[in-house]
């Protein structure tokens, strides 16, 4: 008796007799039935133990010690004296199902990773279709907007749709919603349907440089404070920095070539930070190429405004660079004081917070993984509960915390 307690509770059945158990190859067969008690007819409501007849079922349960686990019910049948038969209630069964309730929630948080649908339901036992009808139990919406709010979007391919939008709460690091399209009609329809007091809680818009998310922000976001990530204006300058570097050692012999490619992260590192040793690298190959030169003055010169505290002081940084890249003759660096000159007021933004994109660019780096497991997804509202849900025990946590906090 006292190994068939502890027998229950290894196996998580208890309230359930264990009469064998058998293990066969890579499987595992329990034989159990439920303990005889009185029942409630469905149609008179008088209790009845009386049994009609018995029904062996064989229940699909959650892996056990690395083998495959199957459970043979022997149900029981019971009869009432008004001629209704009725089976016994279980707590771990609902009714035609042929899989236990805690398989379902073990497939259902099995899935909260980048594992594909198909090594899940190779993992569990089941066919394909039928892990992704439990998952499709699953579903996520958004009530309200949280007071600082991130936008981008990333390549989904899913829906027949290229790109898709991802939301989030950047100083709660949440995962807040997927949009099928990034354009400005859909997202000026999602944005429509929340009342405008929930829109006026939303102090902080953070976006790239995508003129779309700077125009649905000035219309459905009037009260917030539009950001530009840091890392993409920042972007700009290093790109526009290796495209002259890149066009400037064509110029040199294939070993010159060679040598300013291995080295061209002296050359996009900040020159304070070098050594001795590294600062005459870098001196040296500077003064091979008077463009190169001039570009590396000015990317340093650009990075010095990443030093500044306040919004005023990078004010007057940026406005000094600005109108001296207009003057430097590099076509690369003239378009990049215009970007900058258009982009100015959410750039200076981006000194007044510590927001930026980069919880969303991590979440875009993790979902990445997970379209490529699964060799991407056509159904859109699957694609976006698989990703909110993989996120969703993270926001759980975050907000754990912050209940205790």
């Amino acid at each position: 008796m006292l190994y068939n307690y502890f027998t229950e509770k290894l196996l998580g059945l208890q309230g359930v007799l264990i009469e064998n158990i058998e293990e066969i190859d890579d499987t595992i067969h329990i034989y159990c039935k439920l303990e005889r008690k009185i029942h409630k007819c469905p149609v008179c409501g008088n209790h009845t133990d009386k049994i009609h007849d018995y029904r062996e079922q064989i229940i699909k349960d959650i892996p056990a010690f690395g083998k495959f686990v199957f459970i043979h019910l022997k149900k029981r049948r019971y009869s009432c004296s008004c001629g209704k038969r009725f089976y016994e209630k279980n707590s771990f069964l609902p009714r035609f199902h042929r899989m236990t309730n805690r398989l379902v929630a073990y497939v259902i948080d099995k899935l909260r990773c980048e594992a594909s649908f198909t090594s899940v339901a190779k993992e569990v036992n089941l066919s394909l279709p039928t892990v992704i009808r439990i998952f499709d139990l699953v579903s996520y919406s958004l009530k309200e907007l949280p007071t600082a709010l991130s936008i981008d979007e990333f390549k989904g391919n899913t829906g027949k749709e290229k790109y898709q939008c991802i939301l989030t709460d950047p100083e709660n690091k949440v995962v807040l919603d997927i949009l099928p399209k990034r354009t400005k009609y859909c997202l000026s329809k999602y944005f429509k349907k929340f009342d405008k007091s929930e829109r006026d809680k939303v102090e902080y818009f953070v976006s790239d440089m995508w003129r779309t998310f700077s125009d649905i922000s000035s219309v459905w976001f009037k009260n917030a404070t539009k950001i530009v990530d840091k890392y993409h204006w920042i972007r700009q300058i290093m790109c526009a920095f290796e495209s002259v570097r890149k066009e400037e050692q064509k110029k040199f012999s294939e070993s010159h070539r060679r040598y300013f490619k291995n080295s061209r992260k002296l050359l996009l590192k900040r020159f304070d930070d070098l050594n001795d040793e590294q600062k005459q690298q870098v001196n040296i190959m500077l003064y091979t190429s008077p463009n190169l030169c001039t570009a590396h003055f000015y990317k340093e010169d650009f990075l010095k405004i990443l030093d500044c505290q306040d919004r005023q002081s990078a004010r007057k940084a940026m406005s000094d660079w600005i109108n001296s890249a207009y003057d430097c003759g590099i076509p690369r660096f003239v378009k990049c004081a215009k970007t900058m000159q258009n982009w100015l007021t959410g750039i200076l933004d981006s000194f007044t917070t510590p927001l930026t994109n980069g919880f969303i660019e991590s979440c875009n780096n993790k979902i990445k993984v997970l379209k490529r497991n699964a060799y991407g997804y056509r159904d859109f509202n699957r694609f976006r509960n698989r990703i909110l849900h993989m996120f969703s025990l993270k926001s759980a946590k975050n907000n754990t915390k912050q209940a205790a906090v």
